[in-house]
């Protein structure tokens, strides 16, 4: 019995080791064979290895440098192996074999081989660092659809199983898993370079990793389907991802813009959810249970974002808007008019019906609701709001401070058929309930 809770204990800690090391030990092997499915493979071969050993041997002092060494090891037999099988390259595999007995540096071996084959350059390589960033860059390379970057960016710097992306997507496993293995497989094939990007080049893959951090994040945070309003460990994942990514590219002002944007949002999150799990709105929750800490920490990446950035860009804007809501300590101090000209820059520099309506929603609040259903009837006929849960409910939301209660009702009816959401749905259906008692009480 004890032998058991020893290795249930050991295995729980394999699986903390892993969170943490799980996407340097990928990126540092990825830089040494080049491929990011081997690589991978490889970090999953050193873990089966830990699994096994750590139970009777004990967790090691630096399980990473443990896990990475195994994996090297893993690494050398794989180009031994393949540079036996390669005539051209015979003389290598001989020097490999003598570089493995005699040197106990299996990296030093190992790169002196890859640098005799011509796979890496013979300057010094670089720190770990460097390596995640080239990892986050590969993983959200535009060669690749959206899903599969944003399912193989949670792979493998996320360090969630495909049962867990899964899950948290709400997508079946062996869908996930084709994902994944279909984009190692693209990036092999495209040959896709282990490097960041440079020049004209970075700022469309920045823009790429940018945005499938921000998908992340917006799934955790409002739930696009599912019986859950929020997930929370998905917000987890996009802020840390986006917190790495503001200490690899410190010079970026849209990567601290996105990073604002998500610290303030994620503040906001013990009091979106009420008791049992249903959803609060922005005008509805405690604003003490707000979290000050990562308000300070939003708007301090805000204000490093505003001072990098010759004009704000996307990401800058809406964590501009969100730090509007947290400054204000009640919802009447909100500075409705300000939002409204932030929507205003923020419709000039990337228009969207999305935009359009999320401004309408503040001209509502700014100069009356007669004037945000103004510009609201005005979207109704884009096609790409026309199965969009939120244009309804936010013109019922808008009718219904307007006292015209049958129309809101419907709008809130129609709203709560489209989203896929079903504590959404429940509040929808409720407020639909309350526009119909109210419309029957005699004035």
């Amino acid at each position: 019995m004890i032998d058991d809770v020893n290795t249930t204990d050991t295995h729980g800690a394999i699986d903390a080791v892993w969170r943490i090391e799980s996407a340097k030990l990928i990126a540092g092997l990825t830089r040494i064979v080049r491929d990011v499915g081997i690589a991978e493979d490889l970090a999953q071969e050193a873990l089966v290895a830990a699994l096994q050993q750590w139970p009777q041997s004990g967790v090691p002092d630096n399980p990473g440098a443990w896990l990475m060494a195994t994996a090297k090891h893993r690494a050398i037999d794989l180009l031994r192996r393949r540079t036996l099988l390669d005539r051209k390259h015979e003389e290598v595999g001989r020097e490999l074999e003598i570089r493995q007995q005699t040197t106990p540096d299996l990296e030093a071996a190992l790169d002196a081989t890859l640098e005799a084959k011509g796979s890496i350059r013979t300057k010094a390589q670089p720190d770990d660092d460097d390596d995640l960033l080239r990892l986050l860059f590969i993983a959200c390379h535009p060669v690749l659809s959206t899903e599969a970057r944003v399912a193989l960016t949670l792979r493998l710097l996320g360090g969630l199983t495909t049962d867990e992306i899964a899950r948290a997507f709400l997508v079946s496993e062996p869908t996930i898993a084709q994902r994944i293995v279909r984009a190692k497989r693209t990036l092999a094939e495209k040959q896709v370079p282990f490097e960041t990007p440079r020049g004209h080049e970075l700022t469309a893959r920045l823009s790429s990793v940018l945005e499938v951090i921000y998908l992340v994040f917006n799934e955790g945070y409002s739930a696009t389907a599912g019986d859950d309003w929020m997930r929370p460990a998905l917000c987890e994942d996009a802020l840390r991802l986006g917190r790495i990514l503001a200490e690899l590219m410190p010079r970026q002002a849209e990567v601290h813009g996105l990073v604002a944007l998500m610290e303030i949002q994620a503040s906001r999150s013990k009091a979106r959810v009420g008791p049992s799990g249903e959803p609060v709105l922005l005008l509805d929750q405690n604003r003490a249970q707000w979290d000050q800490l990562l308000i300070r920490r939003g708007l301090a990446a805000l204000e490093r974002a505003e001072q990098l950035g010759a004009s704000r860009g996307f990401y800058t804007l809406q964590g501009a808007i969100a730090a509007c809501h947290a400054r204000a300590r009640t919802s009447e101090e909100t500075d409705w008019e300000r939002i409204v000209s932030l929507y205003d820059e923020l419709a000039r520099l990337a228009p969207s019906p999305v935009v359009e309506l999320n401004r309408a929603v503040a001209v509502g609040m700014a100069y009356g609701p007669a004037a945000g259903l103004e510009l609201v009837d005005e979207l109704k006929g884009e096609p790409a709001l026309k199965d969009y849960h939120l244009l309804p409910s936010v013109r019922g939301d808008l009718l219904n401070k307007l006292g015209r209660l049958e129309e809101a009702g419907a709008e809130f009816q129609r709203a709560a058929s489209l989203t896929r959401n079903a504590r959404e749905r429940e509040l929808l259906l409720q407020r639909a309930a309350k526009c119909a008692r109210e419309q029957s009480i005699p004035h």
